[in-house]
């Protein structure tokens, strides 16, 4: 494809998958400690054998809930944390998950007093070690790594451009290169954590199939 025919694939790539899964969660991301915990806790229900409407909606009822920090996850019972899943529609593994919710917030508290920019300092702008210190988090594996960090590259620049297999694929569905670093070339100015969640909506969307 000639670079016009990708830039015209970009433009309607974004006109029609171009919105973050943390938007769509209702959750301002900024560089502060609320927002990303709760960038966290959506990654880790979107990387659950869930559709993305229940992971979607599972976090705003956390957040709805009051469950927006390590504290008041933590603070919260067991029950308390199944109930607001259940009424996200999340009820498949809404036991286990409460669970490693509770243990995560836990977790966060101890090592980083809740501030995942402390997890951040941490790894000293090495990707490959953000990611590791990720998936300490009880339940969130590599998936779950890969969409905290494909989100968060907007507010956090060194993990831009943050385009991995899942993006990649959306990329080849849509008639563009595969390479990330020809994907940030056509990205342009766009915001990276858009154009990544475009992409794996992409490769996500069954419709084209």
């Amino acid at each position: 494809m000639a670079q016009s025919g990708n830039r015209e694939a970009v433009r309607e790539l974004l006109d029609t998958y171009g919105s973050t899964y943390a938007s769509e969660a209702d959750i301002r991301l900024k560089n502060t400690p609320q927002p990303l915990y709760q960038l966290l806790v959506l990654s880790f229900l979107l990387s659950a054998r869930i559709s993305s409407g229940i992971a979607l909606a599972s976090s705003r009822a956390l957040s709805r809930a009051g469950m927006r920090t390590p504290r008041r996850m933590a603070d919260t019972t067991w029950q308390e944390r199944v109930d607001a899943l259940g009424r996200g529609g999340y009820r498949r593994y809404d036991e286990r998950t409460a669970t490693q919710l509770g243990k995560g917030a836990d977790i966060l508290l101890e090592e980083y007093g809740g501030d995942l920019r402390k997890l951040r300092a941490e790894a000293h702008e090495d990707v490959t070690e953000l990611r590791r210190l990720l998936q300490q988090v009880p339940g969130l594996g590599p998936v779950g790594a890969d969409i905290f960090l494909r989100e968060v590259q907007s507010i956090w620049p060194e993990v831009a451009p943050y385009l991995d297999k899942k993006a990649q694929q959306g990329a080849r569905r849509v008639g563009l290169p595969p390479e990330p670093g020809k994907l940030a070339d056509l990205a342009g100015d766009t915001d990276r954590a858009t154009f990544a969640a475009a992409l794996v909506r992409a490769a996500l969307d069954k419709s084209k199939t």
